[in-house]
This record gives structure tokens, C-alpha cells and sequence, in this order.
């Protein structure tokens, strides 16, 4: 049995040992519960049992278990080449190297699923060779991620989001050709193609094209979460205002297809 309540509170004193006050670990704890929330609904919508609506809500409680720690020790959220390890291989070590998912949850049986999705929740594609409650539960985790990074994107500061950008850098910034032509390919942008901070901001959008319900990508039109994250920025160099409006036209298009 899952107990999402005990699960919660065992959380709460994991990431009470970082500093709550800095508003990078402040973003992740609001990311982590809106990730709870969204898991739920999308494991509710695709018609999942309550055994495993309980157990995509505790893989989104335990998905960025790797964050707090990265903040503390780099001050930034960007998984960068310099370190051996992205945030989900961390947060996999920090939960089974020294048997702390025994903490959140007592069998074992579903520790191969909660591995397998933090694992693959934010790499470029999922692996293969998983078994299709692995790859349920990766895909689950996958679009409710990418959908409350979303809302946070459009709510948040620049600087708690994007490494300590500025409003100003922003709005000065440019697109690199290899970044705009893949969104206008539809494709997802790869991590080595991100050279600028608006680079970074497309790569998000982007995520439009690697949803693997209908049900969260309708609630990213819904909730006209693509308009809001390219609207919110005023671009001041005349070849990035024309690119975020073909950006958008393009997205608005392929959007236009999710009933």
C-alpha cells in the first residue's frame, strides 16, 4: 500500500534541511507538489486504477529529489557537462545508493518504476527496454513534468528559472539558427544546441512535441500556456522578434490539432 500522506511528510522534512528561504529551492518544492497534482489528474484522465494514480503521485513527489542537493552545491538548476551526473541519475543515487526510498515507501516492488521514470523523466527520449508499466509511468511523469514547468515558466522569476537571467538579458536575447530551425521542424531542442539564455526559453516550448497524452498537452492549450510564455518576454532585436512570431505560429498550429 502506498501511503502518499506519510510520503509527503517524510518529503517535507527531507527538503526542510536545505534553505527554504532561497528562492531556487522555494521553486522546486512548489514545481514538486504542482508535479503531484498534475501526475494525478493525467493517471485520472487515461482511466489508471487508484493503485497506480497513488504511485504516479509519489514518483512526482520524489522526481527532483536530486535538485535540492544541486542547488545547494552549484547554485544553479542547469545540468551542465562539467558533472558526471543530470538532476534525475542524482536524485536516483540520493533515493536507492542509501536505501532512502525505504523512508517513503516500505515494498520494494514498485522500485524498478519509480527508478526507471526519474531516471528517463527529463533525458531527450525515453530508454529502451522498459516494461510497459516502466514506460506507463515514465510517460506520465514526462508530461506532467514538462506541463507544470509551464505554469512555473510563466510565473516565476527569470532568475530562479534560468541560471540568474535578467528580464533586460532577455529581452536583448538572440536565437541560434540550429535551435529556431528544429522548433520549426517540430522537433524537441537537444541539450548541445543551447547556446543562449533565449535558447534555453524556445527549448521549453519545444516541449509541445514530446507529450505522450492528450490529455496534458490539452491542458497546456487550455490554460494558453505557449502564448503566455512567448508573450511574456518583449524582444528588442528585430530578427528575434520575427523568429518568436513564426515560433509561435508554428506552435499555435501544431496546437491546433489537440482536440
Amino acid at each position: 500500500m502506498i501511503d502518499l500522506v506519510k510520503a509527503e511528510k517524510v518529503f517535507k522534512s527531507y527538503v526542510d534541511k536545505y534553505n527554504t528561504e532561497d528562492q531556487k529551492i522555494e521553486l522546486k518544492i512548489k514545481h514538486t507538489y504542482g508535479v503531484v497534482s498534475m501526475s494525478g489528474f493525467i493517471a485520472k484522465k487515461i482511466g489508471l486504477d487508484e493503485e497506480n494514480i497513488a504511485l504516479a503521485k509519489l514518483i512526482a513527489l520524489l522526481h527532483d529529489i536530486g535538485r535540492f542537493e544541486q542547488v545547494k552545491r552549484f547554485d544553479r538548476f542547469i545540468d551542465t557537462e562539467d558533472k558526471d551526473k543530470d538532476h534525475a541519475d542524482y536524485g536516483v543515487d540520493v533515493l536507492f545508493e542509501n536505501n532512502l526510498i525505504r523512508t517513503f515507501i516500505k515494498e520494494k516492488k514498485y522500485d524498478n518504476i519509480i527508478l526507471k521514470a526519474i531516471k528517463n523523466h527529463n533525458k531527450y527520449e525515453i530508454e529502451e527496454g522498459l516494461s510497459e508499466e516502466e514506460l506507463l509511468h515514465c510517460k506520465i511523469l514526462r508530461d506532467a513534468d514538462k506541463t507544470d514547468n509551464f505554469r512555473i515558466r510563466q510565473a516565476e522569476e527569470f532568475k530562479a528559472i534560468l541560471n540568474n537571467a535578467t528580464e533586460e538579458i532577455m529581452e536583448n536575447g538572440k536565437i541560434s539558427d540550429d535551435v529556431y530551425e528544429d522548433f520549426l521542424s517540430h522537433k524537441q531542442i537537444k541539450c548541445e544546441n543551447r547556446k543562449t539564455e533565449l535558447d534555453y526559453w524556445v527549448s521549453y516550448i519545444a516541449w509541445i512535441y514530446d507529450y505522450n497524452f492528450d490529455v496534458g498537452i490539452k491542458y497546456l492549450k487550455d490554460n494558453e500556456y505557449v502564448e503566455k510564455l512567448i508573450d511574456r518576454i518583449k524582444y528588442k532585436d528585430k530578427e528575434t522578434q520575427d523568429r518568436m512570431k513564426e515560433i509561435k505560429k508554428c506552435a499555435k498550429k501544431y496546437l491546433s490539432k489537440i482536440k
